[in-house]
């Protein structure tokens, strides 16, 4: 097996025998997902980082890497600082590098079908200026070098039945119609992933823990629709289930037909379409209208038997969380479980549910210095021992077809330090605001997101990520276009019916890692002066929080009111899920603070 310096070396040589000077290598697929199939995890197979968000440059005589604060440690831990420079994002990015770094006159290729436009333009500036050019690669240099790529999934297309859904695609596809019209465009092209899903009311497995099915989607406004996609994951159910009005034709087809829209004006998300949809429908001829994916907000605001069946997967996944608890509060102090052995017990509870499909991300299992790693994945190589005297972090979820859970406690195994108690309190408090927060209409995540930081602020301490990101209806796990954060989006105003979760933390370097997450919704709460809407949020998850943990002194009244009314209602809503020895502890576990 080659080493990851033997690709590195292999990938320059490719990319001399290409006529380049350098490549950009971005963690993403042709639909510009988060979370890719294998056989579209250039970077991983090419750097050694398995994190889900980053990029890297390739030069004749230099490499970087671009990751966020998340990945500040996990990059430095997986990948190779002899070859590879560590670059943080948004202090700089991939454009601004390759304007200090690229060879003066070189040319440097990237794959077009895996940026943006508004990427290639930013790039092509910023070599502008070493006299550099960005050049298009039909075949991408990375795939030539990638003897045992994997093929992309064959896994076949399900229905979504609409009784999960609460609204029939016809209905959907008939009000995207509509939007074109008022719009006036012929066409929309869908190329996100979970759009496409959501739309059609199908699903598939064609990228881990997201139910979704590689394929493209053209919609018209007189209401048809061509779905794009390998007919070997096409069967009788889904033809019928998608009906006359959708034409299935291969995957194949699709830049064939962006070049049959010639003359026809054509709406294109220039955040989710890559740069080759552009470049084939401006050499078509077709008038493009930049204009946002007409299923993103929609989906985002989810119906009624949406978030019904959002509740009922969240009791049953909280059920399956208080059984994993009480099994780890008695196994962990004994020793002998690792992180991997306490993800994979997590695993099993959920499974026993029997309405389990996936887990919806990779179980985040980090035990003490391991927890600090804010995206940690343990490995065979990684794996920690559970110890007394340190705190395990477990961030978790599941794909259920009635909802998609995500959700974070850190435990104390053994008993804890005055310091742990009172940075994870202070995480708390931060939680507890912003899941009291009461906003009005027009209000956009980036302004809630100091709540949660307030406390760690007041006290020196932050944590680099955002506090909150939309969640999918049995979909991804990370949904936009909502979000509570400072950066990297949060500019959305959030409306009635958004699901996302609340996840302040703290992570210190070598040592523990705390992170207190629920999923919330967003939900009507009267009205302000002038009668302008206000909004709340509705705590949706329901799992105990440790209370060894808990610095109760330094909690608010309001505070310690909150933590009870949590804990009564969790009591209330997983508590007849259990028995015995699980239901003692649950009781034990959701007891009054004031009590201690």
């Amino acid at each position: 097996m080659s080493t990851h310096e033997d690709r590195l070396r292999a990938l320059r040589a490719q990319l001399s025998r290409q006529s380049l000077d350098g490549f950009v290598v971005p963690l993403t697929d042709e639909h510009l997902s988060e979370y890719v199939g294998g056989y579209a995890q250039r970077l991983a197979w090419l750097t050694g980082f398995l994190g889900s968000a980053g990029s890297a440059v390739v030069l004749p005589q230099e490499a970087a890497i671009f990751t966020d604060g998340r990945y500040t440690l996990q990059v430095r831990d997986q990948v190779d600082g002899a070859h590879w420079q560590f670059e943080s994002v948004p202090q700089t990015s991939v454009a601004t590098w390759l304007g200090v770094h690229a060879p003066a006159g070189g040319r440097i290729g990237y794959d077009p079908w895996l940026h943006t436009r508004r990427w290639v333009e930013e790039a092509t500036r910023a070599l502008a200026s070493k006299g550099a050019t960005l050049v298009p690669v039909d075949h991408n240099p990375v795939d030539a070098v990638w003897d045992d790529r994997p093929d992309p999934s064959k896994a076949r297309l399900v229905p979504h039945d609409e009784r999960h859904a609460g609204q029939s695609s016809a209905a959907k596809r008939a009000d995207m119609a509509d939007w074109m019209k008022a719009q006036d465009v012929d066409a929309t092209v869908l190329t996100a992933l979970d759009s496409i899903a959501w739309t059609f009311n199908i699903r598939g497995a064609d990228v881990t823990h997201t139910p979704v099915a590689l394929a493209y989607a053209l919609l018209h406004a007189d209401g048809k629709a061509q779905l794009f996609v390998d007919p070997a994951k096409i069967d009788a159910d889904v033809r019928a289930h998608l009906g006359n009005s959708v034409d299935i034709l291969d995957r194949a087809a699709f830049t064939d037909a962006l070049a049959g829209l010639a003359g026809k004006a054509v709406a294109v998300d220039p955040d989710r379409a890559v740069s080759a949809i552009f470049e084939a429908l401006d050499k078509a001829g077709a008038l493009i209208k930049p204009l946002r994916d007409p299923a993103v907000l929609p989906k985002a605001v989810k119906n009624q038997t949406e978030i019904a069946g959002h509740k009922s997967a969240q009791a049953r996944d909280g059920a399956a969380m208080a059984k994993f608890l009480h099994w780890l509060s008695i196994e962990g102090p004994k020793g002998g479980q690792t992180e991997i052995s306490v993800s994979d017990r997590l695993q099993a509870f959920r499974e026993e549910t029997g309405a389990l499909v996936d887990l919806s991300f990779d179980t985040i299992s980090g035990s003490g210095p391991n927890g600090a790693i804010v995206h940690y994945k343990a490995s065979e190589a990684t794996n920690r021992p559970v110890e007394v005297g340190t705190l395990l972090l477990v961030d978790s979820g599941g794909q259920y077809r009635d909802g998609t859970t995500d959700i974070t406690r850190t435990m104390a195994i053994g008993t804890p330090t005055q310091e742990m108690c009172r940075r994870f309190t202070l995480v708390l408090k931060g939680h507890i605001a912003l899941a009291c927060a009461r906003f009005p209409a027009g209000t956009r995540g980036s302004q809630l997101d100091v709540l949660a930081r307030q406390f760690l602020w007041a006290e020196g301490l932050d944590y680099a990520h955002g506090t909150g990101h939309g969640v999918g209806s049995f979909l991804s796990v990370h949904e936009g276009p909502q979000r509570i954060a400072t950066f990297g989006g949060g500019d959305e105003p959030l409306q009635p019916g958004m699901i996302l979760s609340n996840e302040p933390g703290y992570y210190k370097t070598g040592e523990y890692g705390i992170r207190i997450e629920n999923l919330v919704l967003v939900l009507g709460s009267g009205s302000g002066e002038n009668d302008r809407p206000f909004y709340a949020f509705e705590t949706l998850s329901h799992t105990p929080i440790d209370r060894a943990l808990i610095a109760v002194d330094a909690l608010t009244p309001a505070e310690r009111a909150w933590v009870d009314a949590y804990h009564a209602r969790t009591l209330a809503i997983i508590g007849p899920q259990l028995d015995g020895e699980e239901l003692a502890w649950l009781q034990a576990a959701c007891a009054p603070l004031t009590a201690d």
